[in-house]
């Protein structure tokens, strides 16, 4: 690619980034990252170790039993009575014990009962939230408990999914962790959790919580060929297994679906919801078993969609045809695999983002780069219809010198001629084969000057002498035709550039005039300054020109009709080198010209001063 098309590739690219960055923060992307992330949960069938807590749960006949809510103390005191002699290592009560009751001997027996159990974690709850409003329902100082953690879980605003906890809470200056980590803080008795600004560690375990947004944890919920298991308060009173509860953490807490108030789904409910003590027991196998899932930094997603933008843009830009599409295919799909295997190992990155870089990328890169294969085509189509043209235009040219040596020569070898037509003949030869080389040089010259390969002098010279030196040597070519060829002004002034270029530009012109005018008219030639700017007139009696024409005379090899019907020999690229030899000096050329009333060529150039004025108006 040329410098420029370059620099917008590059630009192409950074535009890609920094819209696919901006998506990612969009609601619509955290709903779609959501969905993403749903949707690789329940894909990933791997099935998780055994549970090491269990679900001890108040169902529906257990609730009848025991009289509805208004007996739930009650309740709950004659379940654990029933559970302590089954040695559960820690027991969890996912129901708020902050309520004052009439019912004194439920409460104390409630109480002689959590003092049976060896670590008990009893649940809080904060009502109004936020570090201003609201307070903490705590549970009564008669219940004995080892810890107290707050049961609240952090379901998705848009969807009510329940996809993370907060592992604190804080109102005021009262901070509560969550029920899952202080029963996981059972397992280590007497260890505080140590705190960094990206997460917590226990007993050696390090949690990916960072302190942003109350320490958010992702739960890797068991899927359902090996949930949490599940006891009912009924099933162990009738029953009198312990096996399940002996040395296993047990959540306790209501599971009826006509009590329990705090229903939300997960990725996995398919439909259904899932009670909160069950929540609380999946989150805490997330930590016992250490199957965190870290959600990518904000560094780590800008950083892939960079990479994943730099690698669309190299594709397209080194590779075209099928293997820029072949390869592009496979960073799509290895974009998408990536995003799966971080998953499985435990990375969440968000789907928007990177998958948006890639994709925007592509299509960015493989549009741009059939732009411009398009563009470059219709330049090639226009290159070779333009040579084609030179070599018609140019052969055409080169017939008549060619036929003129070519018939000269071989008089001279057939026929014995007389001296003086031999001679004639040879100056035939000469003059036809200096046209013909004037005519290849100048189609080179064109030639050269269209690619930027011919360099121009630069230094000042004197424009009176270029126009007094190319008036001379086109003086003959006047007389011949008996056109009167006058100076009427003549400004001195000194130009910056090629001079020789320069002096080939005006004779050009004259001899243009000259050519295309009847004989016995005349060329008139007047240079005169404005400002800092010269302006040269080379103006003639001749043919001229409608405006159709006029517009497309710098078009290289472009011969006007009134030009071929005048019989004069052209290769109609001379206008085009003039055109071109004055924007290189700075300067522009008009043209005015009328049917049979003649042509006005003028060359605006600038004058070669220290400081130069604005260019006056056309």
């Amino acid at each position: 690619m040329r410098r420029t098309p370059r620099l917008l590739y590059a630009v192409l690219l950074a535009a890609v980034f920094l819209v696919s960055v901006a998506a990612g923060w969009t609601t619509l992307a955290a709903q779609l990252d959501a969905d993403v992330y749903d949707f690789l949960f329940r894909l990933d069938q791997r099935v998780p170790p055994p549970a090491t807590s269990v679900i001890y749960g108040i169902d529906e006949p257990t609730l009848r039993r025991g009289g509805g809510l208004a007996g739930l103390r009650g309740i709950l005191a004659e379940g654990l009575e029933k559970l302590a002699p089954c040695l559960p290592s820690v027991v969890a009560l996912d129901i708020v014990l902050a309520d004052e009751t009439a019912d004194r001997a439920a409460n104390q027996r409630l109480a002689r009962a959590l003092g049976r159990l060896p670590y008990v974690v009893l649940a809080s709850n904060l009502t109004g939230g936020g570090l201003t409003g609201g307070g903490w329902e705590n549970p009564l100082p008669e219940f004995p408990r080892r810890a107290v953690g707050h049961v609240h879980s952090d379901p998705d605003p848009y969807d009510n999914v329940v996809r993370q906890i907060p592992l604190e809470k804080v109102s005021g200056r009262e901070r509560q962790w969550a029920l899952a980590l202080e029963t996981f803080r059972g397992k280590f008795p007497g260890v505080e959790i140590e705190e960094d600004p990206r997460g917590l560690t226990i007993g050696g375990v390090r949690l990916p919580a960072a302190r942003e947004a109350a320490r958010p944890m992702l739960i890797r919920f068991r899927p359902a060929v090996s949930p949490v298991p599940e006891v009912s308060f009924a099933e162990l009173a009738a029953k009198g297994n312990c096996t399940p509860f002996f040395e296993k953490a047990v959540f306790a807490g209501i599971t009826a679906q006509s009590a329990a108030q705090d229903r939300h789904s997960t990725p996995l409910s398919f439909g259904q919801t899932m009670v909160g003590v069950a929540i609380n027991a999946n989150a805490y196998e997330t930590l016992a078993q250490r199957r965190f899932l870290r959600p990518a930094g904000n560094l780590e997603t800008v950083g892939l969609a960079l990479g994943l933008t730099l690698a669309a843009g190299a594709i397209f830009y080194f590779w075209s045809g099928w293997k820029a599409y072949v390869s592009a295919a496979v960073l799509l799909l290895g974009a998408h695999a990536f995003t799966w295997g971080a998953f499985r190992a435990g990375m969440v990155f968000p789907y928007t983002t990177p998958l948006a870089a890639v994709w925007l990328g592509t299509a960015a890169t493989a549009s741009f780069q059939y732009f411009v294969t398009r563009r470059q085509l219709r330049k090639a189509e226009a290159d070779r219809a333009r040579y084609q043209q030179a070599i018609h235009f140019v052969a055409h040219e080169m017939r008549s010198p060619l036929t003129a040596i070519q018939g000269s020569s071989e008089l001279m070898g057939r026929y014995k001629l007389p001296e003086e037509k031999r001679a004639q003949m040879a100056q035939m030869i000469h003059s036809e084969s200096q046209r013909l080389a004037r005519m290849i040089q100048t189609f080179l010259d064109v030639e050269r000057l269209s690619e930027g390969q011919m360099e121009l002098a630069r230094e000042p010279f004197a424009m009176s002498e270029v126009i007094r030196a190319s008036m001379e040597r086109a003086q003959p070519l006047a007389e011949r035709k008996r056109i009167r060829m006058t100076l009427e002004a003549l400004e001195e002034c000194a130009l910056h550039g090629d001079r020789e270029l320069m002096e080939y530009a005006v004779y050009n012109l004259l001899t243009n005039a000259v050519k295309y005018s009847p004989a016995s008219t005349r060329v008139t030639v007047r240079a005169g300054r404005t400002g800092a700017w010269l302006r040269l007139e080379v103006r003639d009696e001749g043919i001229g020109m409608d405006e159709k024409e006029a517009r497309q005379i710098f078009t290289k090899f472009y011969r006007t009709r009134k030009a071929e019907q005048s019989g004069e020999a052209g290769t109609g690229i001379g206008l085009s080198i003039v055109q071109q030899i004055v924007v290189h000096h700075g300067g522009r050329i008009e043209v005015q010209s009328t049917p049979g009333a003649g042509s006005c060529f003028t060359m605006v150039l600038p004058v070669w001063e220290e400081s130069r004025a604005e260019e006056p108006s056309r």
